[in-house]
């Protein structure tokens, strides 16, 4: 089971720059959906990736559905080369997005968020209106599900 206080803290504690999308802003947002991975948008500046790696390699990331034993080296040239990286962490699972469909990167998505409180941590999220965007934006059967549970809590946050 992912530890989501645990890799927030672990994130927030090294001053890496994030937004949380996916079933852990919904959570936070007050969605009671089950899901089983942390997804963050990430600010892709050299600082920033430095702090983030650094940080995550106490807890020996590995890409996640690869065979055991392929060679994987998660370091700065690794992430400045790449984008969105799927890892097994020591806990759990962990996305790390440089942008992502229908919200665009970090810096795109940050007038779209907000902050949230959870699992004994405050940390940035999207906004309920930009996750049920995205979320449609990614048009997976999941994500449809989804979306009709974000719009009722929407919804009722605009009754009261």
């Amino acid at each position: 089971m992912t530890e989501f206080g645990r890799i927030l803290a672990l994130l927030l504690d090294a001053g890496v720059e994030f937004v949380v999308v996916g079933g852990v802003a919904g959570n936070a947002l007050g969605a009671p959906r089950t899901t089983l991975d942390l997804d963050i948008v990430y600010q892709r500046t050299d600082a920033n990736i430095e702090r983030m790696v650094k940080a995550l390699a106490t807890v020996h990331p590995y890409l996640r559905g690869a065979p055991p034993g392929l060679p994987f080296k998660f370091d700065v040239a690794t992430v400045k080369r790449g984008l969105n990286f799927t890892l097994t962490i020591d806990l759990g699972w962990l996305d790390l997005l440089g942008e992502i469909v229908g919200g665009g990167k970090y810096e795109d998505l940050l007038p779209h968020s907000t902050m949230a409180n959870a699992w004994g941590r405050t940390f940035r999220c999207l906004k309920l209106e930009k996750l049920i965007e995205v979320k449609r934006a990614a048009g997976r059967p999941k994500d449809f599900e989804a979306i009709a549970e974000l719009e009722g809590i929407l919804n009722r946050s605009k009754q009261n």
